[in-house]
């Protein structure tokens, strides 16, 4: 047996995306995690050394999933594999296999893992703006913040995907084999967060209809014309990558009893597709960005709220972003983007 096997570890799924790479990071900084990663590709090597134990392959590979109960004592998921919303409307049935079947599949490990050592599985799912759907732009104007509860009628596959999993979520969480007879009080404990578009400096987009934002300052910093295919007063909320790992991991460590919900909002600004294209033209000399619409990407994003009510996630377990606008592009963003393209 290897080192790794039954020491309490952390599960991270989706390990090469965005997100995997700042959590995987974050927990090399505290120390002392065994991180399993887990990616259908191989893992970056960067993030790689930092890890426990590595495994590539599919999260609906039945063998793989009966190597993690075999192998790991799991006390945590950070589920982040997925297929995204531009991707998932090309394949909508391969998005469903991933993104549901997938997650529940990971909801039964939690549930045999939490069995097995007796102690609940936290279970983290980064949720999305799409999973709102606003019938038409005078709505979103009119209404401004939205609710957890509120425009839950996603246009979207992947929408649809992530809001029947925080669902399931609540369910496995809450009412699992609720009419059976040995029904066990340990389990999941499923936590989710309803992120913004997130922007990142150091990896470049991959899928996400709110790419928009990230695309034009990483096409500007390589020197590449960029058609944006919104146009310039389509408004969604964003959020700095810092501040979505930050959220996450202060959601994970929050007692449960302070919890209300299930399912937390989460914001940090708000603003249309021009002033993120002013930014971009200011900072990188020479940028060329215009706007060519995709009517049907476009309607995506109009379906998305302009702004999200985070005051549930505010009360119960103090969130509170460290970057608005400004420190975002200026301390964070533009900087990190010069720095990743040697300029």
């Amino acid at each position: 047996m290897s080192d790794h096997i039954r020491k309490p570890a952390i599960l991270i799924t989706g390990a090469n995306g965005e997100m995997g790479h700042g959590l995987i990071d974050r927990f090399a900084e505290e120390g002392g995690a065994h991180i399993i990663a887990l990616d259908v590709r191989p893992v970056d090597p960067a993030i790689a050394a930092k890890c426990t134990a590595i495994i590539t392959g599919d999260i609906l590979d039945q063998r793989l999933l009966e190597r993690l109960q075999s192998e790991f004592e799991i006390h945590s998921i950070f589920h982040l594999a997925a297929l995204l919303s531009t991707r998932a409307e090309f394949t909508p049935e391969a998005a469903h296999r991933v993104n549901v079947e997938g997650t529940l599949q990971l909801l039964h490990v939690a549930i045999e893992q939490s069995h097995w050592h007796g102690s609940r599985v936290k279970f983290m799912f980064p949720s999305s703006i799409a999973a709102y759907g606003l019938p038409d732009l005078a709505t979103k104007a009119r209404v401004g913040k939205v609710k957890e509860h509120e425009w839950t009628m996603p246009v979207t596959m992947y929408g649809c995907n992530k809001l029947y999993c925080e669902h399931l979520g609540r369910y496995y969480s809450t009412h699992y084999r609720q009419l059976a007879v040995d029904q066990k009080r340990d389990g999941v404990d499923f936590r989710a967060i309803r992120f913004p578009g997130l922007i990142s400096a150091t990896t470049v987009p991959s899928g996400g209809t709110s790419d928009y934002a990230p695309e034009m300052l990483h096409a500007a910093a390589k020197g590449k014309r960029y058609s944006c295919f919104v146009r310039e007063d389509r408004q969604i909320p964003f959020m700095a990558m810092p501040d979505a790992i930050t959220a996450i991991l202060e959601l994970h460590e929050s007692p449960r009893e302070n919890l209300s919900q299930h399912v937390y909002n989460i914001g940090s600004f708000s603003m249309p597709a021009e002033e993120i294209r002013q930014l971009a033209l200011k900072a990188f000399a020479g940028a060329q960005i215009d706007y060519v619409p995709d009517d049907k990407r476009e309607a995506i994003v109009d379906s998305w709220p302009m702004d999200v009510d985070d005051s549930a996630a505010r009360k119960d377990w103090g969130f509170a972003p460290a970057y608005d606008c400004n420190r975002a592009f200026h301390e964070y963003l533009i900087p990190g983007i010069r720095r990743r393209y040697g300029l």
